[in-house]
C-alpha cells in the first residue's frame, strides 16, 4: 500500500472504546423488563443511526431523541435528565489498548486526523485519553453534517485542503464509515472489532481485527 499523506480515523468504537450499552441501561435500571434488553439497545442503535440521516441537530440533541424515541416504543417514560446522563457518558470513554502504541509507530510518517459524529467539546476528552498528538479533529459540528452523509465526508476535504487520492479512512463502523466512503471512492481500512461479516460490495477494503495491525498495512 502507498503511504497516504492523510490518515483519517472513525474515533467512537474505532479509537475509542465506545459502548452505549451499558450508560443506558444504568440509566433506565428497572424501568426496562430483562427480556426487553437485547430489543431495546438494538432499536435504540437503529434510531441513532436514523437520526444522523436528516437535517443536523446537535449531537446532544441526537443522543436525547434518539434514546426519547426509542423509550416510547418500549412505553417507557422519558426525561430530559435520561438524556443528559447519556450525554454525559459521551467523554468518559477512553481508548482500546492497541490504539494508542499504533498511532504513536504512524505518526511520524502521516498526518493523523479524526473524523466524527459528535460536537467539539464532547470529544476533547476520549481524544485526550488517547494521549496522540493528531493534525486536527473534525467533528459534525463543525461540519454540520454526519456520517455516512457525502457532506461530511466533503467537508474533510475542505477542511484539510486535499484530495481523497491523499487519504486513507480507517474506520469500525461499516454502515457509518465504510459504505460512504466506498461510494465516494476513498481508500479504507475496516478494523472489524465486533468480528462482524463484511460485504464485498463496497469493496475492495482492507481488513484488521484492530489498529495494531494498520501500521504493517502501509509499511511503517
Amino acid at each position: 500500500m502507498t503511504l497516504p499523506e492523510y490518515i483519517t480515523f472513525d474515533c467512537y468504537g474505532t479509537l475509542t472504546d465506545f459502548d452505549l450499552a451499558p450508560a443506558t441501561l444504568q440509566i433506565l435500571q428497572s424501568r426496562l423488563d430483562e427480556a426487553d434488553t437485547g430489543a431495546f439497545l438494538s432499536e435504540f442503535e437503529k434510531i441513532r443511526f436514523e437520526e444522523v440521516l436528516g437535517e443536523y441537530r446537535p449531537y446532544r440533541e441526537v443522543l436525547h431523541r434518539s434514546l426519547e424515541r426509542a423509550m416510547d416504543q418500549f412505553g417507557l417514560d422519558y426525561t430530559d435528565e435520561d438524556g443528559d446522563a447519556l450525554v454525559s457518558a459521551v467523554p468518559t470513554f477512553g481508548p482500546f489498548p492497541d490504539v494508542p502504541p499504533a498511532l504513536e509507530r504512524i505518526r511520524p510518517h502521516c498526518k493523523l486526523v479524526i473524523i466524527s459524529n459528535t460536537e467539539d467539546d464532547l470529544i476533547a476528552a476520549n481524544v485526550e485519553k488517547i494521549g496522540v498528538p493528531f493534525h486536527c479533529v473534525i467533528t459534525a459540528e463543525q461540519a454540520r453534517a454526519y456520517k455516512p452523509t457525502p457532506a461530511a465526508f466533503h467537508y474533510v476535504l475542505e477542511t484539510l485542503g486535499t484530495d481523497k487520492e491523499n487519504i486513507l479512512h480507517v474506520a469500525q463502523g461499516f454502515n457509518y464509515d465504510i459504505m460512504p466512503a466506498h461510494d465516494l471512492d476513498w481508500k479504507r481500512v475496516w478494523i472489524n472489532r465486533r468480528n462482524q461479516p463484511g460485504n464485498l460490495a463496497y469493496g475492495p477494503y482492507d481488513e484488521l481485527l484492530d489498529l495494531s495491525g494498520l501500521p504493517g498495512l502501509i509499511g511503517v
